[in-house]
């Protein structure tokens, strides 16, 4: 790994793809652990991997923040084949900082 005085540490171009890491698919999805350019991605390859496990509802812990990483998730939520419905999680759920997701349920919709 090559480091440029100010900027981040940067890979040669011919270093290997970094190893894929494994999530758990469960009922809740911490975007934290993730940086915000993957969000997206990651989202919806897990609501695709929530669906076809069977789950129903997911939450999506996304944080309170300025809302632009919210936004940006829920834009991606309204347009999903997958999604049924969404909303604010309740309180005791993370609040405004987290999103409850209803997945369609029956045949694949896409």
């Amino acid at each position: 790994m090559t480091r440029f005085r100010g900027g981040p540490p940067q890979e040669p171009e011919d270093a290997p793809p970094p190893e894929p890491i494994h999530v758990p698919i469960t009922d809740v999805l911490d975007l934290h652990d993730f940086h915000p350019r993957e969000v997206l991605p990651v989202t919806e390859a897990y609501l695709e991997a929530a669906r076809e496990k069977g789950l129903v509802v997911v939450r999506l812990i996304h944080g309170k923040g300025k809302g632009v990483q919210r936004a940006r998730l829920h834009q991606l939520l309204r347009e999903h084949p997958d999604v049924a419905d969404f909303e604010q999680a309740p309180a005791e759920h993370g609040g405004w900082g987290a999103t409850r997701v209803q997945l369609r349920e029956g045949p694949d919709t896409r």
